[in-house]
């Protein structure tokens, strides 16, 4: 396993979650880059205008990285996500695909965190 692809995943979602997101996409978006988040486009430039206007919107969103895992050419990142520091926030998994160390291809999928769970584990 190569673990600056590991790296790279999680510096590239803590750069777009600060509002570097043309930096991130500079720095790790490879050619041909797809992604699969429903609610935009499927190509480079949907997600990336999506990524600006939601850091101009909450300039001080927090993501804390919780845990990287990779296998091959695969890494997943469990997070914390707040799009405001007061709000209880969304456990999100990323996933990545990496090909030669830049990112081809990405999927989403996130859980609100409820105030009130039954659940004494947490979320993380």
């Amino acid at each position: 396993m190569n673990n600056s692809i590991k790296e790279k995943a999680a510096s590239f979602l803590q750069l777009v979650s600060s509002g570097k997101v043309r930096e991130a996409y500079q720095r790790y978006i490879g050619p041909d880059f797809l992604h699969h988040n429903p609610f935009f486009s499927g190509d480079a430039d949907s997600l990336m205008i999506a990524m600006e206007e939601n850091a101009t919107k909450n300039p001080h969103k927090v993501l804390e990285v919780k845990r990287v895992i990779g296998e091959s050419d695969m890494v997943m990142v469990h997070s914390h996500v707040k799009q405001k520091p007061e709000e209880l926030g969304v456990a999100v998994v990323h996933i990545f695909r990496f090909h030669n160390d830049l990112i081809v291809e990405l999927w989403d999928v996130g859980q609100p965190i409820p105030e009130n769970s039954p659940n004494e584990n947490g979320v993380f």
